[in-house]
């Protein structure tokens, strides 16, 4: 952290609303902030609250149905409301560089990614092609990721959702611009590659004087890398001012609600769910191992395994976590689990059933017991739909019911994944990242499946509501006997919900054990480098510090 010698964006009374079936949706509301060169600025609040559409407006990226109403945003003295479309090309990448909430739908998936992350350097005229793939080469190799020479010949659905991540984060960073907007950054990301990417966007900004808006739910991040937070709930500043106050005494009953949800601030309570039973399990992986061909590099072509040699079980009304690193192999086996790759070798057995090369019925009937709540819930629902189609889909797929009746279920749905039943008459597009998530939720569950693979389910929700959707996966497991596989990078929600937990690094599972022996008394030391790098650790640490001085 540090300070500033002026100020390089300057947000002043800033309204933006959407227009919307039916009617207007007020989204920032006379909202006013500044960022200093070098500085970090945490724009933190819950899901829906404003901070993707302050970012958005900011860089003249709002949607079509959404506008700038009122105020004006100046980023080094120049004015950048109601700037054309055309002005604002020189403006994004050169001065601002953005790393989206959203990898899918924001990487070209018929480009390869060193085209992608050279192409903002040969469109502001700061590279050739020749040394523009070169340098993207690099890029990646400083946002983390590994085989940067590989990964740039691959494609982005041949990289994992962190992987992806960075690769966005190799694209803000490629043009050294004086501002970049990170909204949500690391949100795919387990706990040791965020601390990397993190530290590396920190000493980037101490190198050039580059100042960050940082855009988070996670207000641990905010605590260890911001030297000012502002607060926003419903589009409104609530709160603002530097880090140390707004943790240590915040003024308004919103702040105070986000600090005492953060679980990264302190001790992750001790999980309130009771040992799972074993009876015959519901699931049972022996073996499993898959591996994917590579691009070719100078001749050759490698093979990525992925999974390697996996073995586990998951009884009814238990929650089997596994966590590990971006690219550790964690949604890949909950793939292989599900059947929707093939695996390589070893043996997948569901209720009792061997479904390692099942097609056709056999193939349908899993899909009816077994859900998956994908890690990017905007790819995963069809734009086309209103959400009252998106949920009830796997209901008319199956001839679940007449109309009436999923229209019914529907609603129940989403009141219990802590929505409005207004929400059924609207798109995807019109939600923010943690209600589309909890409209994922609600659609794995319509057909009250056995198993539910969740892939990542709250990476996208603010504390509170990630409690709500946690106590509400709770209840439904405990209600109806579930069994979850729950792949996860946060390793205090893993606390909060797993009976068990399984730790995965470069497609092997090191350790499994119940949840609290592993907390307290992990034996790898990769694990124990998963426990020490959760969000908020550092801040707290350096707290505990600062009284004892």
């Amino acid at each position: 952290m540090s300070g500033t010698s002026g100020t390089i964006l300057e947000v002043t009374d800033l309204d933006v609303g959407y227009r919307i079936a039916g009617g207007h949706v007020h989204a920032v509301r006379g909202a006013s902030l500044t960022v200093g060169e070098g500085e970090v600025v945490a724009v933190v609040g819950g899901s829906g609250s404003g901070k993707s559409t302050l970012a958005q407006a900011v860089i003249g990226l709002l949607p079509g149905n959404g506008a700038i109403e009122g105020g004006r945003v100046r980023l080094g003295g120049d004015e950048l409301t109601g700037l054309s479309e055309k002005a604002f090309r020189s403006v994004r990448g050169r001065r601002i560089g953005l790393v989206p909430q959203d990898p899918t739908v924001s990487l070209n998936p018929v480009q390869r990614i060193g085209v992608q992350v050279g192409e903002v350097l040969r469109v502001h005229g700061l590279a050739d092609k020749r040394t523009a793939r070169l340098r993207a080469v690099e890029l990646l190799a400083k946002a983390g990721l590994p085989d940067p020479e590989v990964r740039a010949g691959q494609y982005p659905h041949e990289l994992s959702g962190g992987m992806r991540q960075r690769v966005l984060i190799a694209i803000a960073i490629a043009a050294r611009p004086g501002l970049i907007i990170a909204d949500e950054p690391t949100s795919a990301l387990d706990a040791t590659v965020q601390r990397r990417i993190l530290d590396h966007l920190d000493a980037l900004r101490a190198e050039t004087g580059t100042a960050m808006l940082l855009i988070t739910h996670d207000l641990g991040v905010a605590a260890d890398r911001a030297d000012r937070v502002v607060v926003l709930s419903g589009g409104r500043i609530v709160e603002e001012g530097p880090v140390d106050r707004i943790l240590a005494d915040p003024a308004d009953p919103y702040t105070r609600t986000l600090v005492a949800a953060a679980p990264g601030l302190s001790a992750p309570p001790a999980p309130r769910i009771p040992p799972a039973p074993r009876g015959r399990p519901i699931v049972q992986v022996t073996g499993l191992t898959k591996d994917f061909p590579l691009p070719r590099v100078r001749g050759r072509r490698g093979v990525l395994r992925a999974v390697d040699d996996v073995s586990f079980d998951i009884a009814r009304g238990e929650t089997l976590a596994l966590v590990g690193e971006s690219g550790s192999g964690k949604s890949t086996t909950a793939r292989l689990v599900l059947r929707l790759a093939d695996p390589t070798a070893g043996e997948i057995r569901f209720d009792g059933t061997d479904i390692t090369r099942v097609k056709g019925r056999g193939w349908r009937e899993l899909r009816r017991r077994a859900q998956l709540v994908y890690q990017n819930p905007y790819a995963s629902l069809d734009p086309r739909f209103s959400v009252e189609e998106v949920v009830t889909e796997p209901l008319r797929a199956f001839g679940v019911g007449d109309p009436a009746e999923r229209r019914t279920r529907a609603a129940g749905l989403v009141e219990r994944v802590a929505l409005p039943a207004s929400v059924l008459a609207r798109r995807p597009a019109e939600l923010s990242g943690g209600q589309r998530q909890r409209i994922a939720i609600a659609r794995a569950l319509a057909l009250s499946p056995d198993l539910v693979v969740c892939d990542e389910p709250v990476s996208a929700l603010d504390v509170s509501v990630q409690a709500q959707v946690l106590a509400l996966l709770e209840e439904l497991q405990t209600d109806q006997g579930l069994a979850y596989l729950f792949i996860s990078h946060d390793l205090a929600v893993v606390r909060r919900i797993a009976h068990r937990v399984g730790v995965m690094r470069e497609g092997r599972l090191l350790e499994l054990r119940p949840t609290e022996e592993l907390f307290t008394d992990s034996r790898e030391d990769y694990t124990r480098d998963l426990l020490g790098a959760i969000a908020g650790r550092r801040y707290a640490a350096e707290a505990v510090t600062t009284r004892s001085g």
